[in-house]
Order: C-alpha cells, then structure tokens, then sequence
C-alpha cells in the first residue's frame, strides 16, 4: 500500500503566513522519502471570500436577510450593502495590492473616495497623526486593512456570526471541557464559510487522492474547522484515515475520552508529531503492526491512549529543513492595524518560521506548563544547522525573513547564530521571543543587531519584584529595565507581555506594575507591549498544585474533551477583570509616546491606591553603572573591516615617535586612530585575527597573552582612547 499524506491547516491563522506544523511536519516525511501534500485552507477560503465572485455571492446570500422585516440590521451593515457595487469592484484589486502584487494602488487608496467607507474608518480621525511616520505604502495597507475589517464586520452579523480572520468559531473550542455544545453545531447544516471550506477540500481531495488526512489544530480558533473538514472526508470518503495533532490537542485533550470524537477522527496525537505519524503510517499499511506512540484510539467503543512503541523522539538535527513547497506563499496578504508595532510584525510581511531549541531552557515559570514535553524537554539545534536551514529557505520560498518561535530562545545560541550568520555574509532579517536574561549586555545585542535581528519579545509578566519571585521568572525589574535598554540602544524593538490578575496579586501591586510599565515607556526602552489576564492552566504548577499560591479550583470534575483551563478562586477575593480597560488604554498611549505626565487614576473610573513606586525608579536602575570587569574566558569579537594604515613620525621637544594612523570605514561612517606604531602594527595585526569572518574564536586571555608576548601594560592599553574608540565601531566583548 502506497501511503500518501495530505496535511492541512484549518480556517483560520494568519493572513500573512502560513502557520509552520506542516512544514516542520513535511520537512520530516522527506527525511523518510514519504510522499505529502500540504495546504493552508485558511488563506484559501479567505481568498475564495474575498474576492469579486465571493463577493458578488455575499451580498445575493445576506440579500435575503435584508428581505425579511422581522430581522434588525445594523445602519453600518446597511451601508456596507447599499455600497456592494463599490466593494465588488474594487476588492480584486486590494486583495492583490495587499498581496505586494500591485503597490501603486497605494497612491489611488490614498486618496479619499476611491475605497467604500464604513464604521471601521471612524477611528482615522483619532489615527490621523500616527499617518505622518508612515510612508504612503504603510499607510495604503492600513486603509485597506480597515476596509477588509468593514465586510468582515459584515460578514458577522449578515452571514455568519462565527468568523474572524484569524479565528473561527473560537467560542466552541475555548474551556470546551464538554464535546456537546460542539458536536451539536457539526449536527446543524454547514454555515457559509463552512461551504467555502469544503468546496475547496472536495477539489484537493479529488487532485490529490490521498490515503491519509492529517489535520494540525494548533488554536481553539481551529477547532470547529478541523471538524468540520474531518467529518466531510468521513461522509464522502471513509476510505481515507484521518490524524490530528497540534498546540490544542497538546494541551487541551490529554485526558479525551468522549468517543463521539472519533465519529470524524481515526487518531489524535499528543506532543512532537514525528514518530507517531510514522507508527501511525505504519499501522495503517499492516494491520498487525500495532505499535503507537502517544495515540488515542477508538476501540470497542472506548477511547483509549497507546504509547507502546519502543521508538525514541528525533533529535531536532534528524527532523530536516521545514519545507513550504504546495503553500500558496505569493498569495498571503499582509495587513497593517498600527496599534500595536510588534503585532504588526505578526501580520505585516511573510516570515520563514524555525526553531532555535525545543522546550525551554528555564522551564520554571509557574504560570507555564512546564510539565509537558514541548516545554519540559529542551534540546537545542547547532548554529551551523540553524544557517543550513535557513539557506535551504530562503532558496526554497524566495523570502530573508525568520520568525524563531522558540518559548525562549537562549541567549548563548543566539550569539552563536549570529556569529554564523554574520561568517556567512547572509542578508537576513530575524526575530524572536527571549527571556529577559542579564546575559543580554549591550555588545551582545549589537551583534544580534549586526545579524540582522530587529525584534524581540519577551515576559515582564507582572512588574513586581515580590511576584516575580513567586513566578519563578528569574528576573527583577531593575534587570529588565538594563537588557531593554541595551536592546534599545542596539536598534532592536523590545515588546513586552505584561500580566495581570496573577494569584495573591493586590490592587497595590497592580498599579505599582502599571507605573513600572508607564517608566519604561517614558524612558524609551519599551516599544511596544500587551496587557493580559492570567490564565491558570492543568498543567502549570499554579494548576497542579493551587495551594501552594493562594487559590482554591472551583471543581475538580474533568471533563470528557478538552480540559486546560482552570476557574479558580483567588484568596484576595479582587476583580481583576475591571483593571483591563483601564491597562489597555493607558499602554495604547504610552505605546505612541504620549499621556506619561497622567496621574495614573486618570486610566480608571473606579478608586485607586496611589503608586508606592518612586517616579525616578526607572531612571535610578538605569543609572546604575554596569560592572566592567572583563571575564578571561569572554569572547572578542570585531564587527568592522581592514584599515587602511598610514605611517607618520611624531616628534616633540627634540624627541620624535614612529606612529600609526589607522582608518577605519563603516556603513555610516570613518574614523581614525593613531597609535605608536608597534601597538599600531598589534591592532591591525589581532583585528584580522579576531574578525567575524574568522572560524576561530579569541578569548580575552588570549588577547591580553597576544599583546603581551612582545608589548607591555595590556590592560592600559585596553582602556586607551584608540580602543575606546574601536569599542564604539564594532569591537565587541561577548
């Protein structure tokens, strides 16, 4: 039997890129020469939507709800339909502008009177100064943006109340301890967006014929989806098995046992989805084979879970190059919303995505789920792998850009990265999410900057050293603010996750956080950041063991489907809901660089405490001079080129100097330094040693030995102007 996968990924993701399971997933099966097909449905049926024949059979569908007295319609969505006309002609040609297929649409866009207008535009006038950072393509995006988001808003209350660009039907997958709300809407006929969906899967299957469907979920957003699609395959071609795994079956359905499940599904997977794919593949060639790895199953009516395969997990360096091949990548669409600049990143642009390391090198957070394998196991990938990798892609997919998903990308392996990718004069543009170590001084982030890193994200959680501790983030405030500023200073954006409502968090503790926030935004270290609500999940230590942090469960009943998040009662007895509008609001503004001389009751309409923190706390921490002492075993580093060198005597007094003249070109600009001329020689000499291009790496002693082997007094040297000055243009301690 000649197997041949057809892997998916559900309405709905990202609009601007695909989401990476398959990828990783087809990368592997190349590895063992197993034949796939990949395909984002998601991009696809937003594409079949919004188009001129998606259109033109939106407005005839919801012309019949406008038929009927008895229905209430919005004045905005009666707008939106008087207007149809406008909306059908001009929609080919945004999609296509959005797709970087047409970029002096720009220009017309620009312009009032050429897109349709509806309630989404009310906002320009509040947004019209932010217009005057952005360039007309920037601008052009964002209109449209606006736009596509008026027919969605459309599309919600005419056609289908479930859809959302990077969602769908999310209600039915979030805290669905029970399958019944779920399963009763797979009952119902499909909607709308649903018959989009399957009229593309039904042409996919009939092209492909394939013996096994495999479906990533990686959000509850693509739960419904996942289904739906499962249960057409099931109908009209029983003959295919069908798999799923993903981030939401991972963490959500580790205790499944509702066997309605496998009404549409024949397994479902927990964790790394290699080697259970490949027993899976097995068993179904040989019926005898019954060998699993972390599988559930239906049999006699029962839902059961197998892992009796003696295979290991692949190392990371066994799983091949992600492979985007079959992804319609000239089709993705990039959106501009501006409010927030690192979620712009996540929507503006197509990124390659990889991996610096599985799991998480510190796996301590106690918010986290640290007791399952995708945190609990870590296992980094060579430097020089990563750069293979991304050489294959770029090849591969024709794009520079990388988003490295790790939970934390480690700090050591990022300098090693960056070093290979500079020795490889690749031109690439990366990001990444990290924890905000101390390891991250100023010169390591000039070398990330070097690289072609331009963004980081990272957990400030809640900006309270005593919570901190007892999240285990093993970091303070002071700390954050230092790395936040050496990646400032570097050129790297720095966003931020910012938690609320963590157990035995006080009201006192939330408005010192929320200053804390206001001074790093005031001292320009923070760009950009995003308040949320604490979640308690099964698997973090907060879920496991709620003693030990001042919360009760409000039931240990567990459910038949999915079970992750937990309702709690928290001892301070607060509401820490009513603190998100004003959290929001307040970082809005701070995020645009305005609003830091409010008193903080200013963001709330209810009573607070006035902050405990000092207004100079910030600025305190900054001043705070970092230790200079330099480690023997630090690596040296020089990031610039080969000077030319001109020789001069100097004299004085009678007494005259052989003398060294150094200049030095960079991107920006020249420089000079002038030395005697056996340590002038010394410079020129070790700068090629120590060149970034070099293999070898230098270690302070062995500099400081270099020099000393026919020089004396290094480190008076070593704190002289000449290399003061080469400090400043690329010599870096690392």
């Amino acid at each position: 039997m000649k197997t041949k996968l057809f892997l998916i990924t559900p309405p709905f993701t990202q609009l601007n890129t695909p989401y990476p399971a398959t990828a990783y997933i087809k990368g592997f099966l190349n590895t063992k020469g197993i034949d796939s097909v990949q395909a984002d449905l998601g991009i696809e049926v937003i594409l079949k939507l919004f188009s001129k024949e998606g259109l033109l059979n939106l407005f005839k569908v919801s012309g019949l709800k406008f038929q009927d007295s008895k229905n209430t319609i919005s004045d905005n969505s009666k707008r939106i339909y008087a207007l149809q006309e406008e909306y059908i002609k001009t929609i080919d040609a945004v999609i296509r502008f959005l797709q970087g297929k047409n970029p002096t649409l720009a220009l017309q866009i620009c312009q009032e009177g050429y897109l349709p207008e509806a309630s989404r535009f009310a906002q320009l006038e509040e947004l019209d100064w932010a217009f005057g950072t952005m360039g007309t393509q920037d601008k052009g995006k964002h209109l449209a943006t606006l736009y596509l988001e008026d027919i969605s808003d459309f599309i919600v209350e005419c056609v289908d109340y479930n859809f959302g660009f990077s969602r769908y039907a999310e209600r039915l997958g979030r805290s669905a301890n029970s399958f019944d709300e779920l399963y009763e809407a797979l009952q119902q006929e499909p909607t709308y967006i649903d018959d989009a969906l399957l009229s593309i899967l039904k042409e996919r299957i009939e092209t492909i014929q394939p013996t096994v469907f495999l479906i990533s979920i990686p959000f509850p957003g693509n739960l419904y989806s996942a289904f739906r699609s499962a249960q057409w395959i099931k109908e009209y071609h029983p003959e295919i098995k069908i798999a799923a795994g993903g981030g939401f079956p991972n963490t959500e359905l580790r205790s499944l046992s509702d066997a309605r499940v496998f009404e549409f599904f024949d397994f479902i997977t927990l964790d790394d989805g290699e080697v259970p794919l490949e027993e899976l593949i097995a068993n179904i060639e040989n019926a005898n084979y019954n060998s699993y790895k972390r599988t559930f199953l239906l049999e006699d009516g029962k839902v059961v879970y197998k892992n009796n395969s003696v295979k290991q997990d692949y190392k990371q360096s066994q799983l091949g190059t992600p492979d985007y091949s079959d992804l319609l990548l000239d089709k993705y669409i990039s959106v501009i919303e501006i409010v927030n600049p690192m979620h712009r990143m996540w929507s503006d642009g197509r990124w390659n995505k990889l991996t610096m390391a599985h799991g998480c090198y510190w796996g301590k957070c106690t918010f986290c789920d640290i007791s399952l394998d995708y945190i609990k196991i870590y296992e980094p990938v060579a430097a020089s792998l990563l750069c293979d990798r991304m050489e294959q892609m770029m090849e591969q997919t024709g794009e520079n850009g990388f988003h490295y998903v790790d939970e934390a990308a480690p700090p050591a392996l990022m300098r090693a990265l960056a070093l290979e990718i500079l020795r490889r004069k690749l031109s690439v543009t990366w990001w990444t999410n990290i924890r905000f170590e101390k390891s991250f001084s100023r010169d390591l982030c000039l070398l990330l900057k070097a690289s072609g890193c331009i963004a980081v994200s990272g957990g400030l959680e809640v900006a309270s050293d005593r919570l901190l501790k007892l999240i285990d983030k093993g970091v303070t405030v002071e700390q954050v603010a230092k790395v936040t500023r050496n990646f400032t200073e570097a050129g790297i954006m720095v966003h931020s996750y910012l938690m609320y409502g963590y157990p035995t968090q006080t009201v006192q503790e939330t408005v010192d956080s929320l200053e804390m926030v206001r001074q790093l935004f005031e001292a320009g270290v923070l760009q950009s950041g995003f308040w949320h609500q604490f979640a308690m999940t099964a698997h973090s230590p907060v879920g496991m063991h709620p003693e030990k942090f001042g919360v009760v469960k409000e039931t240990e009943i567990i459910g038949t489907f999915a079970n992750n998040d937990i309702n709690y009662i928290d001892s301070t007895g607060i509401d820490h809901e009513k603190f998100s509008f004003g959290l929001k609001k307040s970082l809005f503004n701070f995020m645009h660089g305005i609003c830091f001389d409010y008193e903080l009751q200013d963001w709330f309409e209810f009573k607070i405490p006035k902050t405990k923190i000092s207004r100079e706390y910030i600025f305190n921490a900054l001043e705070v001079a970092d230790d200079f002492n330099i480690k023997p075993a630090a690596k040296i580093v020089w990031l610039g080129g080969k000077p030319s060198v001109d020789y001069f005597t100097k004299s004085k007094k009678g007494n005259s100097w052989d003398m060294v003249s150094l200049t030095f070109h960079d991107k920006k600009d020249s420089f000079t330094i002038q030395t005697n001329k056996q340590e002038g020689e010394w410079v020129v000499a070790i700068l090629d040693k120590i060149a970034v291009a070099s293999t070898k790496i230098f270690t302070f002693q062995e500099i400081k030995s270099d020099f000393e082997s026919n020089l004396e007094d290094f480190e008076l040297f070593w704190h002289s102007k000449p290399i003061n000055t080469l400090r400043e243009f690329g010599l870096l301690v690392l």
